[in-house]
């Protein structure tokens, strides 16, 4: 089978030939259809992530395919059923196993680019205003970086659970994506009165942010009293350094929240929660926008969109056609 490789950190992968996988006792092998790209991969692949594989490793964190054997006891899934999971890593390969216990169905009538591009951004977003922030209705919630994989997610699981939602991204057409997700209130990430504008719109009670720097600090003295702020990532490069005296007299709490973490951590609420948004991706209330499919020959062109910031929603590699 063919596989993508790192076999240095911040060197470039390469596409290479290596053995067929047999899967273990407890584990599954997976025809690989669809894999998301996240920006955690390549923070992976330049060795400045929370976690890092030894090399070489095959990159790729979430995965959509077909059952295509099983190992020693392992009772199931069924050869044949198409599943998603979020696997760490090995998803950028035309095969992977995996222990069954990872494995989540794909409902129905989603396909398989979709389901790759579920898992990690909605479990985010969903994690993370839920158990986290304990995100009420009625309550406004800002999210930066709305335009990307888990700020739209975060805005359409905001807009599910009551919220009002404020949405930040650059330009007009990442700001129409964050509208039609379900954002009320749109500002570009470009105005230098974004501490202003949250305030001039009563405030906020909870913010989501995956960017970090200045956009963190207007938010967090625009954010009224019992509020949450919780950090999920820093995409501008800059990690915020909170004055704990406007915590104080505010009453704020600030969170971390990496849901990689709780993969291992509690993976009983990750299933749920998954879960949840699965039912509610049936019932039509959230949609995951994939803005571009790449072979999987191109997957350095994937790489490139999430490094140039030019990617909307979820980049996805098609590893295989389906018929």
């Amino acid at each position: 089978m063919r596989c993508w490789t790192v076999e240095g950190l911040g060197a470039p992968p390469i596409l290479r030939d290596t053995d067929m996988p047999d899967p273990g006792a407890g584990e599954v092998r997976i025809a690989v259809v669809s894999a998301g790209l996240n920006f955690a991969d390549m923070l992976m692949l330049d060795g400045t992530y929370q976690v890092r594989p030894p090399l070489p490793f095959v990159p790729g964190m979430e995965v959509a395919g077909v059952v295509e054997a099983l190992g020693p006891d392992t009772p199931g899934p069924a050869v044949g059923s198409p599943v998603l999971a979020v696997c760490g890593h090995g998803a950028l390969a035309e095969r992977v196993c995996l222990p069954a216990s990872r494995l989540i169905p794909i409902p129905p009538g989603m396909g398989f680019d979709v389901a790759a591009a579920l898992p990690i951004v909605y479990g985010t977003a969903h994690l993370g205003l839920t158990y986290k922030a304990r995100l009420q209705p009625g309550e406004t919630l800002f999210v930066t970086g709305a335009a990307g994989g888990v700020g739209l997610a975060a805005v359409e699981v905001g807009k599910r659970l009551g919220a009002r939602v404020i949405a930040s991204a650059r330009g007009r057409e990442r700001l129409a994506l964050a509208r039609d997700a379900g954002a009320e209130v749109l500002i570009d990430s470009d105005d230098p009165g974004l501490k202003d504008r949250l305030r001039a719109e009563g405030g906020i009670d909870v913010l989501f942010d995956a960017v970090g720097g200045p956009a963190f600090d207007a938010a967090l003295r625009a954010t009224r009293p019992d509020g949450r702020l919780v950090a999920i990532g820093f995409a501008s490069g800059q990690v915020p350094q909170v004055p704990a005296n406007i915590l104080l007299v505010k009453n704020l709490t600030v969170i971390g929240f990496w849901f990689g973490g709780y993969q291992t951590q509690a993976p009983d609420q990750v299933t749920a929660s998954l879960a949840e948004v699965l039912r509610w991706w049936t019932d039509g209330a959230v949609r995951p926008h994939v803005g571009q499919v790449r072979p999987f020959e191109r997957f350095p062109e994937g790489l490139a969109l999430l490094r140039d910031r030019k990617a909307q929603g979820k980049v996805v590699i098609r590893v295989a056609q389906v018929a």
